[in-house]
């Protein structure tokens, strides 16, 4: 029997798009944006965003804006204040897969994964969740500090 890997990243998983990459630079460096969700489009081969959330956006706004039924990566802009009454910022990349989500897409997001974040360079802390509780604000908080 013989396997034949079809396309250029089918090992190694999903490029990511520029677009995609470009939006990460503007969380990142700019402040523009307080979270970015990021979704595989199997058409073209390619991580692109789906969703940005504004710097006034809470964490609350970031957790509804995750679909419950369907994998997803995610970055995600911590701003808190350290014992020492410093404020700081940290950014998360939450891999989203939850339990009840098409075992394809766990297993495209999952091979994809490493791909996704080299390329989102300055990325501080990573959590995997398959439920909300794995990923809630003081998992974030605890993980931050």
């Amino acid at each position: 029997m013989s396997f034949r890997i079809r396309g250029p990243n089918a090992s190694s998983g999903m490029g990511m798009a520029d677009h995609s990459k470009n939006t990460f630079m503007e969380l990142k460096k700019k402040k523009a944006h307080r979270y970015v969700i990021f979704k595989i489009d199997e058409k073209k081969n390619e991580v692109v965003v789906e969703k940005t959330g504004g710097s006034a956006e809470n964490y609350d706004d970031f957790a509804e804006s995750l679909p419950e039924d369907d994998c997803r990566y995610a970055v995600y802009d911590f701003d808190f204040v350290t014992s020492e009454n410093c404020q700081k910022s940290k950014i998360f990349f939450i891999a989203w897969s939850p339990a009840i989500s098409r075992i394809r897409a766990k297993m495209l997001y999952a091979t994809s994964k490493d791909s996704v974040k080299r390329a989102l360079d300055g990325v501080h802390y990573e959590i995997q969740a398959t439920d909300p509780t794995e990923m809630d604000l003081e998992v974030i908080r605890d993980r931050a500090h």
